[in-house]
């Protein structure tokens, strides 16, 4: 007992937390430089290509620029914030711009992950392993492209919700419209933000719905916050994402997303999982956790059920959305462990702002001292561009110039977007701009297979 009391001390020492904190953010660093997805994926330079429209024209495009086959199509630039921000990151600092992006993208989700296992939990070790498992299952199997943003934000109005869900205070949701209006402007997965808000204010009005009507199951957890509040908060959230310069054309682009299928049988990534990555067992495994942590209550919360099952639907259907159900899986998990084992005498407070700062600068320091190793350097990113894309083809192309027209495959047509922009390109990954007709077109055609 006095071994287990020792280490049960030594745990809740500040510097040691600090350190775990800074190794944990360090590691997740190191790895988003040395995997240089941010230079990797073939869709972050066509998204550098239209930040730079948009600063010289000082205006959104409404059709699809820089296509040769799509230009006269009408098109909805609808990550035009993050397209601006990945601009003026390169227009700054070059490829290492770039690179320091996508590290600080991902660290931004990693830390937004952790602040969620904590805020729930209220354990810190609880919440570090908790995020270092959530980081195994989805974190490395992007890019940080708009998408980044979606989580991070959904990982926030997440946590607000369930945190007023608990202590059936309303007031941090009061927030939710600001997050709605960034989000809308930032990437178009805002929509599963909507689809979140509303799933909880739906369920809510059922409950409440049945309760007037003397239904009262007592097995079901009552809801524990006013339903005229959130109805008008909902309200003010969906009249956010119409504010910016795209007003409803998002919506209009997430409809036709719904009915695409060509798309979702040949882009990897959106595919369902194939298990053959530890990923993916680590997504099922924490998916099984939430269901658990949901079911081992002795209220069932009807909102977090509705969720993990909506969530475990969409995630195992699609790679890419895999985020869809851990994060409610993980949160639901700390939500659990708080209700299990918190109790208020030992409670420990947060880390303070400055320590949180000493773990930022010391995390920086590393990472600048790291990015030597891991070839984190203006000459190891030019060589791995060289190796991954037709760098001496277009070389060739620009001193000895043809007079077109360009043809290209779909992986290629960003980085050609973007290093060639003379030749207007025939297909790039803008795949709610081509559309399944012209994405199976070129398909086959570089497949050599029949098109019908």
């Amino acid at each position: 007992m006095s071994a287990f009391q020792d280490l049960r001390s030594l745990s809740r020492l500040r510097p040691l937390q600090l350190a775990a904190l800074t190794a944990m953010f360090t590691t997740v660093g190191v790895m988003a430089m040395q995997l240089k997805y941010f230079v990797l994926d073939s869709d972050i330079w066509w998204h550098l290509k239209v930040g730079d429209w948009i600063i010289s024209h000082f205006a959104l495009p409404h059709t699809g620029i820089l296509s040769r086959t799509a230009a006269n199509l009408p098109w909805v630039a609808y990550s035009w914030g993050y397209e601006v921000i990945l601009s003026r990151f390169y227009a700054w600092f070059g490829l290492i711009g770039l690179g320091v992006f996508g590290t600080l993208l991902t660290l931004a989700l990693a830390c937004a992950i952790y602040w969620m296992m904590l805020r729930l939990s209220a354990n810190f070790w609880f919440a570090c392993i908790g995020a270092i498992a959530v980081y195994c299952s989805f974190l490395f199997n992007g890019t940080p492209r708009p998408f980044f943003f979606s989580m991070i934000l959904f990982t926030i109005t997440l946590t607000w919700i369930l945190d007023a869900n608990r202590s059936g205070r309303v007031q941090h949701l009061y927030w939710l419209p600001l997050v709605f209006f960034l989000w809308a402007n930032i990437h178009i997965q805002f929509i599963y933000g909507l689809f979140l808000l509303g799933l909880f204010v739906g369920v809510n009005a059922i409950q409440r719905i049945a309760n007037a009507l003397d239904i009262e199951p007592q097995f079901l957890k009552p809801p524990s916050l006013p339903l005229g509040t959130l109805i008008a908060i909902f309200t003010a959230c969906f009249a956010a994402t119409l504010i910016g310069p795209n007003f409803y054309h998002p919506y209009v682009v997430v409809f036709e997303y719904s009915k695409a299928k060509f798309s979702y049988n040949v882009i990897i990534e959106l595919q369902p999982l194939s298990f053959r990555g530890y990923s993916h067992y680590m997504e099922l495994l924490i998916a099984g956790a939430g269901f658990y942590a949901v079911g081992w209550q002795k209220k069932l919360d009807l909102f977090k059920l509705s969720l993990l099952t909506i969530g475990s639907v969409v995630a195992f259907r699609t790679m890419r959305d895999a985020w869809f159900i851990v994060l409610p899986a993980a949160a639901c998990a700390a939500d659990a462990y708080f209700a299990q084992t918190h109790k208020a005498e030992e409670s420990q407070p947060s880390q303070s702002w400055p320590e949180l700062a000493g773990v930022a600068a010391a995390v920086a320091v590393l990472l600048a001292i790291a990015a030597g190793s891991v070839g984190f350097t203006q000459r190891d990113l030019d060589r791995t561009i060289s190796n991954h894309y037709p760098v001496n083809a277009i070389n060739f192309l620009r001193r000895n110039p043809a007079p077109g027209p360009l043809y290209n495959n779909l992986n290629w047509g960003g980085f050609l977007m973007w290093y060639m922009p003379d030749y207007p390109v025939a297909i790039d990954g803008r795949n709610d701009l081509y559309g399944d007709t012209l994405d199976e077109l070129f398909f086959n055609s570089q497949n050599g297979a029949e098109s019908y």
